[in-house]
């Protein structure tokens, strides 16, 4: 169990999810075989500012970014499972991977035809979109204020600020954005959802050096005068699509943890044969890792069954995965670096690079404290008087 679930006891949900056993399928080795292929032999250089996008291409026509799509025929599960598999041999093509998956589901939310047109491009990788969800989902949770302003002009409006980082994105791409609609007197109304498109309106900055990630394509954006027609808007107002996929966008997310925790058991259990005459004496030995994570892969399997849930004990057990996932990335991932030794502390090694996506496992929005904050704030409403 989680440390979160450990420190605010939970009632039991009111929510029945279907349980099934999620098992390999050939759609799973298919990405497999991209990620043995083209992604883990350069996971070192992606970390370090590669941006794999013609990785993503043959992923995407792969379908690795359309399983969460389709209405009905969607299958979160599926999403998730790839995204592990992604993220096993590189985290930062997996977190590129839950940024495009995001933004495909923002299309596919969003009501408006000219979105929707644009999700077979997206869902096969022909364009490329991520998310700038970071700020509005903390001002949400009272941590920040809205960076984006929006003026309302005509039938559209116009948008000025600045995000200080946004992942997966460059010139010619596009990403889910949310800015607060201010009035003439300086009140505000309420906030719109748009897709962003990188044009002239939009001026991209290179963010400091990172310790590892570096290959997300993370940058500032500023926005001078963006105009939002119609066909860009995505929710308006923006709180009821959020609260809609709230759980679903954080449910994603799993998937790049649960890769870097898969990925780190593996990197013990290769040198078992080697060392495992001393690394037996270790704490956090690979049975019992893998104990616990087929615990939580069974957890976020179930809850992904209804993503779009509404019950406030889902969204609890959503969050509780979301954080239960960081720490067990925490703790497998030094566990790795601990059981391979000196090998595992080279600069090039896999255990080493997966410290550092352990650590962005747990501090990306939402980070472990936020996740704690919304947990304890949600268990006033849902634990009786």
């Amino acid at each position: 169990m989680s440390s979160t679930a450990s420190q605010i006891s939970a009632p039991a949900g009111q929510y029945e999810p279907i349980v099934s056993e999620h098992e390999p399928t050939e759609f799973i080795k298919r990405i497999d075989a991209i990620v043995a292929d083209q992604i883990a032999p350069s996971a070192n250089d992606i970390d370090q500012g590669h941006y794999p996008l013609a990785a993503m291409r043959s992923l995407g026509e792969a379908g690795a970014f359309n399983a969460h799509l389709g209405g009905s025929r969607a299958c979160f599960a599926d999403a998730i499972s790839a995204m592990q598999s992604i993220s096993r041999g590189c985290g930062s093509t997996g977190f590129l991977t839950w940024c495009h998956d995001v933004c495909g589901l923002y299309l596919e939310q969003s009501e408006n035809p000219a979105l929707i047109e644009r999700i077979p491009a997206h869902a096969s990788a022909k364009t490329f979109g991520g998310t700038a969800l970071s700020n509005p989902m903390k001002t949400f949770a009272g941590i920040e204020t809205m960076l984006l302003k929006a003026e309302k002009i005509g039938s559209g409006y116009i948008v000025n600020g600045s995000l200080p980082w946004v992942s997966h994105i460059d010139k010619g791409q596009y990403c889910g954005a949310i800015a607060e609609v201010v009035g003439t007197d300086g009140t505000s109304s309420h906030e719109i959802m748009f897709l962003l498109e990188v044009n002239e309106s939009v001026t991209l900055k290179d963010c400091p050096v990172f310790s590892g990630m570096e290959g997300t394509s993370t940058k500032g954006i500023v926005l001078n005068n963006y105009e939002v027609t119609d066909d860009l808007l995505i929710a308006d107002p923006a709180k009821t699509l959020i609260a809609k996929i709230r759980a679903a966008f954080v449910l994603l997310q799993t998937g790049f943890g649960t890769g870097v925790i898969d990925g780190s058991i593996r990197s013990i259990i290769e040198v078992e044969e080697a060392l495992g005459h001393v690394n037996q004496f270790l704490h956090n030995r690979p049975d019992e890792l893998k104990a616990e994570f087929d615990e939580l892969k069974s957890k976020i399997h179930t809850l992904a069954q209804s993503p779009f849930e509404s019950d406030k004990q889902y969204l609890i057990d959503v969050l509780d995965v979301r954080a239960h996932t960081s720490e067990l990335a925490l703790k497998a991932s030094q566990s790795a670096l601990l059981h391979q030794g000196a090998r595992g502390y080279l600069m090039s090694s896999a255990p080493q690079r997966r410290i550092r996506e352990a650590h962005f496992v747990a501090i990306v929005t939402p980070a472990i404290k936020h996740l704690r904050s919304e947990i304890n704030r949600l268990m006033k409403d849902v634990l009786p008087a």
